[in-house]
């Protein structure tokens, strides 16, 4: 009698259905991203706004903004690129712009072929917010402190939308899975039944 192993079978059974669920959960995230780039996209035609008191807030990104930086408390060089697209070194300040305990804003100053940091003791910032991984935003100035070139505007193009590659990823493994596992189970049974015979 042929018998289907069952720890085996609801193993698999219980992967692939894990992976028909990751699928379908990036096909929500490919939605999701697709509008927030629709809403960076009107963001940029939207009026100037000054910089966010809550640097930590992203919904400000890609809008035109201006700045003062107080007094410049740090400053980091970053792989970036100019306008013209050469690679370098991306210049960043971080900035007091208010009194007390006055979040930081992270501003943007400009592009260079090397990371040594520039002398730069802030001032007003006129320019494009822009996503920063330390800082989740920074105002990237429109023009580069002295000595610097300008860095490259935000571009939503540089945010990948590549959820819908990974669901198809995900449905491909599930029905590879599936095949695989289909296969290995006929040669089982193939095996059983000559050794019956």
């Amino acid at each position: 009698m042929r018998r289907i192993p069952l720890l085996p079978t609801l193993i698999v059974l219980a992967a692939v259905a894990v992976m028909i669920a990751l699928g379908i959960w990036q096909l929500r995230r490919a939605d999701e991203k697709a509008a927030l780039l629709a809403r960076y996209e009107r963001a940029m035609t939207l009026p100037p706004i000054e910089y966010p008191a809550n640097p930590r807030d992203d919904s400000s990104l890609f809008r035109r903004s201006a700045g003062l930086c107080l007094t410049v408390e740090g400053m980091m060089a970053r792989a970036g690129s100019n306008q013209a697209g050469e690679t370098g070194y991306r210049h960043v300040a971080e900035c007091r712009a208010g009194g007390g305990d006055a979040p930081v804003m992270a501003v943007d100053i400009g592009w260079s072929r090397k990371p040594d940091s520039p002398k730069w003791r802030g001032g007003p910032v006129t320019g494009v917010i822009g996503p920063d991984p330390k800082h989740r935003i920074a105002l990237v100035s429109d023009v580069a402190a002295p000595g610097l070139e300008a860095s490259a505007k935000p571009d939503i193009r540089n945010i990948p939308n590549n959820h819908l590659g990974y669901a198809f990823q995900w449905f491909f493994f599930a029905t590879a899975a599936l095949i695989i596992y289909a296969l290995a189970l006929r040669r089982r049974l193939v095996a059983l039944d000559a050794n019956q015979g």
